[in-house]
């Protein structure tokens, strides 16, 4: 018999995945808080946006507190004997990090886009082939270096280009350089504020990872569902899927094949349209307390039909939505408290002022509104002195506004 689980069960279980049934620590969070939230969410998602904070700072925030951000720098770009690089970027969830333990499970990756990259025919990629040798020369003499001095020795230099026999066009550098990172020839060595600075990843892998035997497609495609199962706790088979962005034909057969090993367990969910699986490890706690402010890329609410579903919580990015039409504001946060998502705010990191602005404060409809003001404006006190901001000021926009407004006066 297929086990049936409450909505709110496998939405503790979900919650419990991702971390949030732990407490914060007591103490400073150090490397080993860092492994442990990894060993959750298996990946945290780059983006360029630093409007409130990036976004691969935020989930450590979201389940830890207050923390070093340089845990996460160090972790990614930087390299020592006593302590080896541990994540590693790339294309896993859009543009990531993880572990660098995982890079030979998406080396298939790297031959479809040595393939077939975006803006590349089969004839530009024969044309740039001597492009492609210049870069990675270049990179291998005077890498980490970053797309801009790249351009300068390929395609602002007289002299580069006649030793080179070629000079390539800025744009063709900085394409080539994307191209090269997506098929596995490149990596990021390390970041220059938040510029990437591209190196081999002969100088960036540990060496068992580079003589790592290869992973066949299908088996890659297991442990990826595998590590999705884990970050879930309990998922359709489209949420195991957005989690590395496979396609279905990479993903029902693996998803088949675990449930055939054990691996994964069918059960049914009150409400989903789909049927469900559980990983046998998932942890199911009798409740979720504690509150986070949640980034717009926090692997919890990734995939939006999934965090409709099970939060009742429609939510959507309107960065690229033109002002006057954003219902709720450009980079909004939503507040999970107690297990719920119970309120959302627009954020804004005015450093020049040392002011962390809340643009605008939503309070859903079944929300408990004094309540959720106080702890909203307690966690946003938080997350202010974490990014050494002075204040807190709330705009006076959204029904949350005024209540969230006088609890952070309070």
């Amino acid at each position: 018999m297929t086990e049936t689980l409450t909505a709110a069960a496998a939405r503790r279980m979900a919650l419990a995945a991702q971390g949030f049934a732990d407490p914060r620590p007591a103490a400073a969070p150090s490397h080993r808080h860092l492994r442990k939230v990894l060993s959750r969410v298996q990946l945290f998602q780059l983006d360029s946006v630093n409007v409130a904070v990036r976004a691969h700072y935020m989930p450590m925030f979201s389940r830890l507190g207050p923390y070093k951000p340089s845990l996460v720098d160090d972790a990614a770009w930087a390299h020592t004997a006593r302590r080896p690089r541990l994540l590693v970027e790339y294309w896993a969830h859009m543009a990531s990090l993880m572990p660098v333990t995982d890079w030979p499970l998406l080396r298939w990756r790297m031959r479809q886009y040595e393939q077939r990259f975006w803006g590349y025919t089969d004839q530009k990629l024969a044309e740039h082939a001597r492009l492609f040798a210049d870069l990675l020369t270049a990179v291998k003499e005077l890498g980490p270096v970053s797309a801009g001095k790249l351009e300068d020795e390929l395609g602002g230099s007289p002299r580069r280009a006649r030793a080179s026999g070629g000079w390539w066009n800025r744009s063709d550098v900085k394409h080539a350089c994307e191209y090269l990172f997506a098929a596995g020839q490149l990596t990021t060595g390390a970041r220059q504020g938040f510029e990437r600075l591209y190196d081999v990843p002969e100088r960036v892998l540990p060496p068992e990872v580079l003589t790592a035997p290869p992973v066949p497609d299908e088996e890659a495609a297991r442990r990826l569902i595998l590590r999705a199962a884990v970050a879930h706790g309990v998922a359709t088979e489209p949420d195991l899927r957005d989690y590395y962005r496979l396609k279905p034909q990479r993903s029902q057969p693996a998803v088949a094949e675990l449930v055939d090993a054990g691996l994964l367990e069918p059960v049914k969910v009150e409400g989903w349209r789909h049927p469900a699986y559980r990983h046998p490890d998932a942890r199911l706690p009798r409740a979720i307390t504690g509150r986070a402010l949640l980034c717009p890329f926090d692997p919890l609410i990734w995939e939006r039909d999934r965090t409709e579903r099970i939060f009742n919580f429609r939510y959507r990015i309107e960065i690229y939505v033109p002002e006057a039409k954003r219902v709720h504001g450009y980079y909004v946060f939503p507040f999970l408290l107690d297990g719920e998502l119970v309120a959302r705010v627009d954020l804004k990191s005015d450093r020049a002022a040392g002011v962390l602005r809340v643009q605008s404060a939503f309070a859903e409809p079944t929300a408990d509104v004094p309540r959720v003001a106080a702890e909203l404006a307690a966690e946003l006190r938080v997350m202010a002195d974490w990014l050494r901001l002075d204040k807190v000021v709330v705009a006076d926009r959204g029904d949350l506004a005024a209540p969230l407004a006088a609890a952070v006066r309070a």
